[in-house]
């Protein structure tokens, strides 16, 4: 029975959430830029909604939260599931273009900020923030310095919005997901890469959405 906000939510981890949670009751609000896909699929889940979101124009941030509280009166959870990276752009410390890094920080970071600065408004003394950081916030990598570093200050705004929000009972967490199974990590990495990556992992194999 709670209202669910989940963005970038058509496709890998963050639509395993919307189905999770349709699944328990309750009633699920797609952020998606792609309205079309993401109604094709809320027509084929129960309490399944849409709204919009494009992670590169700032106020709809705020529009989408404002237009999930116009039609179900409140919101309960938020899940911050938007992340972006470039994987041949942003690179290791020493190759990667100033505006490539400042984008990606900027981008990732102020989806999480703006997104819950709105939702905390109309939670009602109670209410669920949970951010899909990644483990590449913790542990630096050979690549992808702009990802990495947003992911890590999101762990640090998660901390922050956590202990700035206790006494509105507003309660934020984390996930922070190793490499997972979705169409944009089979979209962006070789087979050779996967191969060289999974020899580390105790498993011998990646994550799932629906694990997530």
């Amino acid at each position: 029975n709670k209202v669910i906000l989940v963005t970038a939510s058509t496709r890998g981890i963050g639509l395993a959430v919307v189905k999770k949670c349709a699944d328990d009751g309750a009633t699920v609000y797609m952020a998606a830029r792609d309205m079309e896909r993401a109604r094709e699929i809320a027509n084929t889940l129960t309490g399944v909604k849409c709204v919009y979101n494009d992670a590169t124009k700032p106020e709809s941030f705020t529009s989408m939260v404002e237009d999930v509280v116009t039609d179900a009166g409140r919101i309960d959870v938020l899940v911050n599931n938007f992340g972006t990276s470039n994987p041949g752009k942003d690179l290791d410390f020493s190759h990667t273009d100033p505006q490539v890094f400042l984008d990606t920080v900027n981008l990732n970071l102020r989806s999480v900020f703006m997104a819950s600065q709105a939702a905390v408004k109309h939670m009602a003394n109670s209410g669920s923030i949970i951010n899909i950081s990644s483990v590449g916030g913790l542990v630096p990598d050979i690549s992808q310095v702009a990802y990495g570093t947003s992911k890590a200050a999101i762990n640090y705004l998660t901390k922050l919005i956590a202990v700035h929000e206790a006494k509105n009972n507003i309660r934020c967490n984390a996930v922070l997901p190793g490499m997972t199974a979705t169409e944009a990590v089979a979209k962006n990495l070789s087979e050779e890469f996967r191969t060289l990556f999974l020899r580390h992992i105790p498993l011998g194999r990646m994550g799932l959405p629906e694990e997530i």
